[in-house]
């Protein structure tokens, strides 16, 4: 059974720390919530990245983000480490349901999980997504993972960005987005064939020298770095800016309706939350 991701997602975990987590986060003393708008920016031009830039089956485009807002327990993805089951499946074919159960997970045993959000994949190489996401006091670090469609396993993301500064929660911020390796297949090419990275490697970034092989997609010898593949910003919502009503969820996430796993439109999926189906 394979889950894509929902086009309009965000999911509180109703379980708590009840002492607060070792590590940076464990600082924050602003107010316990917080909410932001988190807009994805697709950059990947024909103009910028001219090197076997795909144009059919499928043209460049980008899958949903997947994102998660948790405390320094949890860790979605690193780079120099090895991806997970769940990141090695959207990373590779943008199937979603084992990270979503890695993070529930997570969520249920170390209580390092505050929500899950998505938002709509963009069918061309450039152009913008956005969503929701709210952190908490005890859980002020934001990760998320995009695909690169099409591709081997290259994906762009954030890893444990933390919102918190001190006492008080960032007004904005932007970070640019570089293409990333997740060490599961061997391809070195958009369009390369399924070939299993075995052993796998950690998750690397993918650089205009690195992998240093004229083939690679990414291969500009000429430039010193590449231009930024996609941007991510994220705007704090004042207290009069909330959107539509935030559910929360008693089931865990294999007890889910198939109608909310498999809702793929936007405007479907608000008025699902907001009827209480």
């Amino acid at each position: 059974f394979y889950a894509p991701v929902p086009e309009v997602l965000y999911i509180y975990f109703k379980c708590y720390a009840s002492s607060l987590p070792l590590g940076d986060d464990s600082i924050c003393t602003a107010e316990e919530l917080a909410k932001y708008s988190i807009i994805f920016t697709g950059k990947w031009s024909q103009t910028a990245f001219p090197k076997q830039y795909p144009l059919y089956r499928p043209p460049a485009q980008w899958s949903s983000m997947l994102g998660v807002t948790h405390s320094s327990d949890y860790s979605m993805w690193k780079k120099n480490e090895y991806a997970s089951n769940g990141v090695r499946d959207f990373a590779e074919k943008g199937e979603a349901w084992v990270l979503m159960k890695e993070i529930e997970e997570a969520g249920e045993k170390i209580q390092s999980v505050h929500g899950i959000f998505s938002a709509p994949a963009i069918s061309s190489g450039t152009g913008q997504t956005s969503t929701e996401l709210q952190v908490h006091s005890r859980h002020p670090l934001v990760s998320f993972v995009v695909r690169i469609v099409p591709s081997p396993d290259w994906f762009v993301g954030i890893d444990s960005l933390n919102l918190c500064e001190g006492d008080h929660w960032m007004e904005e911020i932007s970070v640019d987005l570089y293409p990333y390796d997740a060490g599961t297949d061997s391809g070195f090419t958009f369009s390369s064939p399924n070939f299993a990275t075995i052993p796998q490697d950690t998750v690397t970034e993918i650089t205009c020298s690195s992998p240093s092989h004229p083939a690679n997609s990414f291969y500009y010898p000429k430039l010193k770095i590449l231009p930024p593949i996609a941007q991510v910003t994220m705007v704090k919502l004042k207290k009069n800016q909330l959107g539509f009503p935030i559910p929360h969820l008693n089931q865990p996430v294999s007890d889910w309706p198939c109608d909310i796993l498999n809702s793929v439109i936007s405007v479907h999926s608000k008025n699902m939350w907001n009827s209480g189906r």
